[in-house]
């Protein structure tokens, strides 16, 4: 995760429109990266079954062949969304990881790490708190957050 790809407040009123904002937010800083294509790639991941984990927090994520690393973004929402959660609760917190087709042990240690850290209550408390995106940012950051992230 960078700070240019960290957004505290973002106004999506669905799944699909805050994972567009991901996907352009990705895009944006990524330029080997087009935001239909993870626009795409996001939502076949999530036909395969939520990536709502519960307690408002979704970890969106998928394989995309032409990236060359793990990317990773995280969006604070002004008004929690429905995103069709284990719990049934709505999302505010989206940490969305791509990362690169043949990385299939990468990506599930990474998910791992991202979701242990995420169920922290402290953690997720500080990232529900920013009030702007660098905030948010030092919030995700200061934590002692997996390198990763």
């Amino acid at each position: 995760m960078s700070q240019h790809r960290t957004l505290c407040g973002v106004e999506a009123g669905s799944k699909k429109r805050a994972l567009q904002v991901i996907s352009q937010l990705i895009a944006e800083d990524q330029p080997t990266l087009n935001a239909d294509d993870i626009f795409t790639s996001l939502i076949s991941r999530e036909r395969l079954g939520s990536t709502g984990l519960g307690e408002g927090i979704a970890i969106p994520h998928c394989r995309i062949n032409n990236c060359a690393s793990t990317v990773g973004a995280l969006i604070q929402l002004q008004s929690p969304i429905d995103y069709e959660s284990i719990d049934g609760q709505p999302v505010d917190i989206l940490f969305a990881l791509i990362v690169p087709e043949e990385a299939h042990d990468e990506h599930l240690q990474t998910l791992a790490a991202i979701a242990e850290q995420l169920h922290q209550p402290g953690y997720l408390q500080s990232l529900r708190d920013a009030s702007d995106s660098d905030n948010l940012y030092q919030a995700a950051t200061e934590q002692d957050a997996n390198a990763t992230l």
